[in-house]
Formats: structure tokens, C-alpha cells, sequence
């Protein structure tokens, strides 16, 4: 990946190849920063411990996106009062316990006002799962706020995911960075364009004979 970008002509300035001011970068290494955010969530009362079974739970360490989205919990373990008792997130999931009814609005800097409704367009999402893996929302919000991330870009498909983000944030005290989520590309069928869906890749542009010009000519009349 790395080579791919600097073959288009991208360069950056910190990251896990080169380091920089807050590294660790990758997150394997950044273990103590989410297990820190747990327990100050558990003492204060955010989050929860979570005995249900469920086996889309194997998904929360991913981002998700519009097809796969973490479903809405039903709530049997919301109202456990046990979370002080553990000192360690293993061998349980754990849940953030949304503001049931409450709208998380944000402004998207391309897409405009965006409201999500607490308890009803999303529930109480995992943040921890049982085999003792942070899940993508606490990891991306937690990396964000440290590394002093002012502006998140991404794909439109995790527009939900910055509301439960924002809602972390905000429980940790942290600053809520701006974010632009980008329109998604997809193929001519439709279907939005992605690694697990074997889609082109930049390495196979390249392979294919395309210039570094030619490929952002491409994405740049794509995007207009």
C-alpha cells in the first residue's frame, strides 16, 4: 500500500513506515491507549459488561459499512450494575450504553447536516469484544483524539459510525475533529468497489499499463 501511493505521487509525513510525534501508528502496538479509555468508560459508568451470544459480534473489531452494520441491541444485559467488578475487558463483550432517544448531529464538510437517532437508527454498539479485542469505533476514536486528528475523511458508509464515535469521544472528554465522508466508488454494476469484493486495486492499474496521471485523471472525473 505504501508503495502504491508513493507510485501516485502521495507522500506523508508521519505514519507507522516513517514515525512521527505520536507514534505508535499501528494498532497493534496502541494496546494501553484503548485499555486506558476502557476503564475510564467502566468508571464512568459508559459501558457495560455483556454475556449475550451473538455471532455478528466477530465483526466489531472491522469498520463497518451500509450492508453490514452492527445490528441493534436488544438490551438483556443493559442494566447490569457489575462493570466496577472487572479488571479487565476478557471474556465478555462490552457495550456502550447509548442515550436512548437522543439525535447525534454532526456536520459532514461534503455531505451536509447529518442526525442520527440514539437507540433507534443505532443501539448499544460493542466497544470491547470478548476474545480481548478492541473494537474499530473505540480504536479509531481513541487514535483520533490522541494523535490530535482535526479532520477525519472517509467513506459514506460510515457516516453512522461517526455518530457512535462522537459519542465515545465525548464520554472521554475529548474534542470531536471535523469530518468530510467522500461519495463511494463503485464498479459498473453498482457495487461499491472494495477489497473484499477482489475489486481493482492500484497495483493492478498499474500492472495494467496505466500512468500515475492517467489514474488520478480517472478518480478526479469520477469524483466530479
Amino acid at each position: 500500500m505504501y508503495d502504491d501511493l508513493r507510485w501516485l505521487g502521495i507522500d506523508w509525513s508521519e505514519g507507522p513506515d516513517c514515525g512521527g510525534p505520536y507514534a505508535p501508528y499501528a494498532q497493534s502496538e496502541r494496546r494501553s491507549h484503548y485499555l486506558e479509555a476502557w476503564r475510564l468508560l467502566r468508571d464512568g459508568g459508559w459501558i457495560y459488561p455483556c454475556t449475550c451470544s451473538r455471532k455478528d459480534l466477530t465483526a466489531a473489531a472491522t469498520a463497518p459499512n451500509d450492508s453490514d452494520d452492527e445490528p441493534i441491541y436488544p438490551g438483556r444485559c443493559r442494566n447490569r450494575t457489575d462493570a466496577a467488578n472487572f479488571a479487565t475487558p476478557v471474556d465478555v463483550n462490552w457495550r456502550f450504553r447509548v442515550p436512548d432517544g437522543e439525535a447525534v448531529a454532526f456536520t459532514d464538510q461534503h455531505l451536509g447536516p447529518q442526525s442520527f437517532r440514539a437507540g433507534r437508527n443505532f443501539g448499544d454498539f460493542v466497544v470491547w469484544r470478548r476474545d480481548d479485542v478492541p473494537s474499530y469505533q473505540l480504536a479509531v476514536a481513541v487514535d483520533d483524539a490522541l494523535m490530535q486528528i482535526t479532520e477525519v475523511v472517509r467513506g459514506a458508509d460510515l457516516l453512522k459510525s461517526t455518530a457512535r464515535q462522537i459519542l465515545i469521544l465525548r464520554a472521554l472528554g475529548y474534542s470531536v475533529p471535523a469530518y468530510y465522508h467522500c461519495q463511494l466508488v463503485r464498479d459498473d454494476r453498482g457495487q461499491r468497489m472494495a477489497k473484499r469484493h477482489d475489486s481493482a486495486s492500484i497495483r493492478h492499474l498499474r500492472e495494467s499499463g496505466l500512468t500515475p496521471e492517467q489514474v488520478l485523471a480517472e478518480a478526479e472525473a469520477y469524483a466530479r
